[in-house]
């Protein structure tokens, strides 16, 4: 008996072999269209890696933003709060004063708070920060490494193509999960 002609009434059976096929098809569908759905509305965005940032300073020039996305954060918890901050101040100061030719930041983005004799405070002006990393060498090269570059999200466009993911010699640009934005640096990532 041919069930393709249609003279000839479906057998119970491939009316069920059709059924079982459609539903199949149906339920894989299904699944796929949830999977794309929360890919979606997840969202993937760039974020840099601390562990693989090399400092190169292509973060402020390499952006497709006038001014970068990318900028220095701080990460207090690994501070040591000291008087001679080698993020703060050139490698060698002339006084370990707040004077400009005295600080490492060429547009002043880091603010110096006196917290008590000898703990000072520093915290990042991210409308100042640039993201040329100079901060994080220092930081990185003699101090404990609490000062960390990390693309600001409220900037960035979230290009396709990260413009300074292409130029980044440590290959520390990734894509994240917009749920998790941020890549946190630890003691362990040196």
């Amino acid at each position: 008996m041919n069930a393709s002609t249609p003279s000839e009434p479906t057998s119970r059976r491939a009316f069920l072999r059709h059924g079982a096929r459609l539903l199949g098809m149906t339920a894989l569908g299904a699944l796929g269209g949830a999977l794309a759905g929360r890919s979606r509305s997840e969202g993937w965005v760039w974020q840099i890696d601390p562990a693989k940032c090399l400092h190169c300073g292509n973060c402020a020039t390499e952006c497709v933003l006038e001014q970068s996305a990318v900028k220095c954060v701080h990460a207090f918890a690994l501070c040591g709060y000291c008087n001679l901050c080698t993020g703060y101040f050139e490698p060698e100061p002339n006084a370990l004063t707040t004077a400009a030719e005295n600080q490492l930041c060429p547009t002043g983005a880091i603010q110096r708070t006196f917290i008590e004799d000898p703990y000072y405070e520093y915290t990042i002006d991210e409308e100042l920060c640039i993201g040329c990393a100079k901060c994080v060498e220092g930081c990185s090269r003699f101090g404990n490494g609490s000062l960390f570059l990390q693309i600001r999200h409220d900037r960035c466009v979230n290009c396709n193509e990260c413009a300074i993911a292409r130029t980044c010699p440590g290959d520390a640009f990734r894509r994240v999960p917009a749920s998790r934005p941020y890549l946190l640096k630890t003691s362990h990532a040196q």
